[in-house]
């Protein structure tokens, strides 16, 4: 029997899942939208040929219901949605710091839910969706999530108590090297570089960077070896990070972000 999935709340990253989804060969029949918007469902309908319907009707209608919405939203949504989801429906939270057991108590009891926490490089199918299970939810449900998420980017599946690490180095991570970017291309003007020479000088040394790690299977250490000469250029450079400290400030940046992701997981937003 055909599966249809809803996505509810469709902004950038619900999109990119659609898009993502459409790629890998799901029909746009069996895919529904909900936005909150007329203009933003029409928008939807003309580029992906998929249904614009109410909260309400894509829980009626689909078997696996994605959920997007910012994580301030999301209470309000489920009390929306409980009085329509049955109990064997897969529900599927992609908002920050939002729990499985926050929306367990909110639908049907034994309803499968799955937390995935996501981060902005699903835009560009370079994405990291890392997922936990609920306490309803099993391998099927898993492997179901995996296969809506595994088109944009890459999956892990971790406990539900490593999430806010997770949300630390992963959902926020890309931040941190946007910032590092940032840096470094000022630090390249600073030399008598243009911006323009200077950010691509780095974009494109971020990216083949990121590429040998992922496909040398290499430590980064050994990488970093392998450009560190002695008494040379890259030596004095990582003696001046380690002198400022760079390390320490990285491990104490990550700690305060998930201290932060465990604060709006109790709800202290």
């Amino acid at each position: 029997m055909t599966q249809k999935v809803a996505v509810l709340g469709t902004g950038k990253i619900g999109e990119a899942l659609l898009s993502g989804m459409i790629r890998a060969g799901w029909a746009p029949g069996d895919l529904l939208v909900t936005t909150r918007r007329s203009d933003r469902a029409a928008e939807l309908r003309t580029r992906y040929g998929v249904e614009a319907v109410s909260n309400a009707e894509a829980a009626k209608a689909a078997d696996t219901l994605i959920l997007t919405v910012k994580p301030q939203d999301m209470a309000a949504l489920l009390e929306e949605l409980a009085p329509h989801v049955p109990a064997d429906r897969l529900v599927i939270s992609a908002a920050a710091g939002i729990t499985t057991a926050f929306l367990q108590q909110r639908l049907a009891d034994g309803t499968p839910v799955v937390r995935v926490m996501p981060n902005t490089p699903v835009l560009v199918d370079e994405g990291m969706s890392v997922i936990s299970a609920g306490s309803h939810a099993t391998e099927a449900h898993l492997a179901r999530t995996e296969e809506i998420f595994n088109p944009v980017g890459k999956t892990l599946r971790v406990p539900e108590s490593q999430q806010d690490a997770a949300t630390a180095l992963s959902g926020s991570g890309p931040a941190y090297f946007y910032y590092l970017v940032e840096a470094m291309t000022d630090a390249g003007i600073l030399l008598g570089l243009p911006r323009a020479q200077a950010h691509d000088l780095i974009v494109q040394a971020a990216i083949g960077a990121a590429v040998m790690l992922r496909d040398s299977g290499e430590h980064p250490v050994k990488l970093r070896e392998a450009v560190t000469s002695p008494a040379g250029t890259t030596i004095s450079a990582i003696r001046e990070l380690e002198n400022h400290g760079v390390r320490a400030a990285l491990l104490a940046a990550l700690e305060a972000a998930r201290d932060r992701s465990r604060e709006l997981a109790s709800g202290n937003g």
